[in-house]
């Protein structure tokens, strides 16, 4: 009789080791909540994502994939657009906005994912540097316009909202150019279809301490070993892609360039002008 007396008491022992208290259940109650619900929040792209603070791509790449138990690598995701589709019109429409978030880019990402599935995925500015050289199918073209649409988005900003060209800004333009209505002149004369015929993009580099136009076709870009008209920072770009445009101007690209100018987000490029005069690219 003691004999099983104690074994009861040990089993008792094991089972009362082995469930926790009311004190630890709070503890892994809350410690859950801490993590699954910015997970949420996050993921969602709502408002609430902002007031969690948590970034969905460094989610993917941080406490998402640990709660899943998986070492997969983060995947690039489709970022929010910084304002409403109709924000920047008249100068680009809804429709097109939402089209070319929605779809254009939206493509450019599942792209990239399957080309790199498996693969090392650096930050997406990274990635740029080999994307032509490199040999992986699928990262110049879908790469490229993962970070080309990426910056698209962020050097905009509705009209009366993105500020002006900083003093030192205006200064190296007009160094560069000579005023920046000269600078808009040679930005129309590069963006035209007879420049940069098909699709492509223009953009404003820094190379070293100068300021330069350049144009690349299809989904290139500056930050790309062996771009075509020069390697460099870009600080600013318009899609010249007429699924950036056509809806609202069909054949009449050299208006919607020109109405670029009303919608450009000059306060994200002085940012940005002020890193690249450091080395540092835009990142995303």
């Amino acid at each position: 009789r003691r004999e099983g007396t104690a074994r009861a008491r040990a089993a008792e022992d094991v089972e009362a080791r082995s469930v926790p208290s009311l004190v630890d259940f709070k503890k892994m109650m809350l410690m859950r909540s801490v993590l699954f619900l910015p997970c949420v929040a996050a993921l969602s792209g709502g408002p609430a994502s902002k007031k969690v603070g948590v970034d969905r791509r460094a989610l993917l790449g941080g406490v998402f994939p640990a709660l899943i138990a998986t070492s997969a690598s983060a995947a690039y995701v489709l970022p929010d657009l910084p304002y409403p589709y109709e924000a920047l019109e008249p100068s680009i429409d809804a429709a097109t906005m939402k089209l070319h978030h929605d779809k254009h880019h939206a493509t450019y990402v599942t792209g990239l994912n399957n080309a790199l599935e498996g693969k090392p995925q650096p930050p997406i500015a990274d990635l740029m540097k080999d994307a032509i050289s490199g040999g992986v199918k699928g990262v110049r073209n879908s790469g490229g316009g993962v970070y080309n649409h990426d910056f698209f988005w962020e050097v905009m900003a509705p009209k009366g909202k993105g500020g002006d060209p900083s003093a030192d800004l205006a200064k190296a333009i007009d160094t560069a150019f000579g005023s920046m209505d000269a600078f808009k002149e040679q930005w129309a004369a590069a963006a035209a279809p007879a420049a940069r015929f098909g699709s492509g993009w223009v953009w404003l580099i820094v190379d070293g301490n100068a300021l330069k136009i350049t144009s690349t076709p299809n989904q290139d870009n500056p930050l790309m070993k062996g771009a075509e008209g020069g390697e460099g920072i870009p600080i600013l770009g318009i899609d010249v892609w007429e699924h950036a445009y056509y809806l609202k101007y069909q054949n009449r690209r050299p208006e919607y360039v020109a109405a670029f100018w009303d919608v450009v987000n000059w306060n994200k490029v002085n940012e940005w002008y002020t890193a690249a005069l450091t080395g540092q690219a835009p990142q995303f």
